[in-house]
């Protein structure tokens, strides 16, 4: 069996100065509360029939995120998680959410679900 699918997208090049560079995905910069436009949501996908609420929108650095959502976890007084940009909570907590996100400065809202 030839080896040319392990090759594709390869480049070669013949300049013994050549280094190769991977482009490196830059973070974003976190924006201000309130200039942060949220969404709370609740979601049975995909979790066995357990109802979640999520925090979809945020941008800015995983540290951040990680951050808020640690705080909301904590004041809910659930578990939960936060990557990929999204805050899930365990079980149906929007309104306290909303509630605790306003209180924080953050402009969102109670959407779908």
């Amino acid at each position: 069996m030839s080896d040319w699918k392990e090759r594709l997208g390869m480049v070669y090049s013949t300049n013994p100065d050549f280094e190769y560079t991977t482009a490196e995905e830059v973070e974003p910069t976190t924006l201000a509360p309130e200039k942060q436009n949220l969404r709370v949501w609740l979601d049975r996908k995909h979790r066995g029939g357990k109802t979640v609420t999520l925090v979809k929108d945020f941008v800015g650095t995983e540290a951040d995120l990680q951050e808020l959502g640690r705080m909301l976890k904590s004041k809910c007084g659930v578990g939960g998680s936060a990557k990929d940009g999204e805050i899930i909570i365990q079980g149906d907590h929007r309104d306290r959410v909303v509630e605790l996100l306003t209180k924080a400065g953050y402009r969102c809202k109670r959407a779908g679900g």
